[in-house]
């Protein structure tokens, strides 16, 4: 007989609030006393557009994980697409119009440093190769913001299976796409900082924290492939991570040797480290982490360590002494 122990996190998947019955007036009105019913309704044609010619629509919705659920509900779908940072198109919340310029058809992901033989794969060949399930996650925002989100999408360890690295790769580092013609947040003639910022976006991981079972290349949300402006068509999550880790529209993996320098570990690297764990015992410079404000609801609760999966990801720092781990 099988006897599974539930993780301190975790709840029966019955107990998880379905997004229809959370999406009533009562949470709108508490949305718009957030300050987010102001994003969740202008320009809603976008999020319709979102899966329109995309031909992986087909694998959508795909099977729910019941391993991984939440004491909370689900932020509902409106509030989620409308509540996005997204700096290739704007460093505003609001970028859910400009990302609709995104066209994440054809493209194409570069697999390369070192691995057996680098590689280029289409988005949708590599779907064919991997299995897309969803997975309830939490999601932690440096800015002490949080939600949940029903992802659809594989391990990131099944994506280093493919790319076979070599030994000596001990880091895997993320690229995201650079097009300053669709992206305004890249062109300087619309935004005088973008010439100050280090595009493309970067960011990366340890060759342990890519393999964990947690760690999610998302494809997809809430039954249905990933909107533009929550990084379509493929983008990272790292749940016990603060959410700048997990960086949107993915264009290349680079298995390295050295750690690689995220976007803003590069603009502020006092303010914005590697590892990037969550704690709520460890202060941003500038504001408090001890507790986080919970979107749709416009309640303020306690954050937790390594965002409530310190039992799948603890152990990934315990040789870690003298490692700023939690900035």
């Amino acid at each position: 007989m099988l006897i599974k122990i539930a993780r301190g996190w975790e709840i029966p998947e019955r107990l998880a609030t379905p997004e229809p019955v959370f999406m009533n007036r009562r949470q709108l009105m508490a949305a718009a006393g957030a300050g987010t019913i102001a994003m969740a309704l202008p320009g809603m044609g976008g999020r319709a557009r979102a899966a329109e010619g995309d031909p992986s629509a087909g694998l959508y919705p795909a099977g729910r994980n019941p391993q991984y659920t939440v004491e909370r509900a689900i932020t509902p779908e409106e509030i989620n697409t409308h509540y996005n940072n997204f700096y290739e198109f704007g460093s505003t919340k609001q970028v859910a119009e400009a990302a609709q310029q995104l066209k994440t058809r054809p493209w194409e992901i570069e697999i390369d440093g070192e691995v057996e033989k680098p590689f280029t794969i289409g988005i949708d060949e590599l779907l064919a190769k991997v299995t897309l399930e969803e997975r309830v996650y939490r999601h932690r925002c440096v800015e002490a913001w949080s939600m949940v989100v029903p992802w659809t999408g594989f391990p990131m360890a099944k994506l280093v299976a493919l790319a076979k690295p070599l030994s000596a790769a001990k880091y895997v580092r993320m690229e995201t796409f650079l097009d300053p013609d669709i992206a305004p947040g890249q062109r300087p003639s619309v935004f005088p900082w973008a010439n100050k910022l280090p595009w493309p976006y970067v960011e990366g991981l340890t060759i342990e924290e890519a393999a964990n079972e947690l760690t999610f290349l998302v494809t997809g949300a809430y039954g249905k492939p990933v909107a533009r402006q929550m990084g379509a068509p493929i983008r990272l999550h790292t749940p016990w991570k603060y959410g700048f880790k997990s960086l949107k529209s993915i264009v290349r993996f680079s298995f390295v040797r050295e750690r690689p320098v995220g976007f803003w570990e590069d603009i502020q690297a006092r303010e914005y480290g590697f590892w990037a764990n969550v704690n709520p015992e460890v202060p941003h410079p500038r504001w408090s982490q001890a507790t986080e404000r919970v979107l749709g609801t416009g309640d303020r609760v306690p954050t937790r360590i390594f965002n409530g999966y310190g039992e799948y990801v603890a152990d990934l720092y315990k040789d870690k002494t003298g490692e700023k781990l939690f900035m």
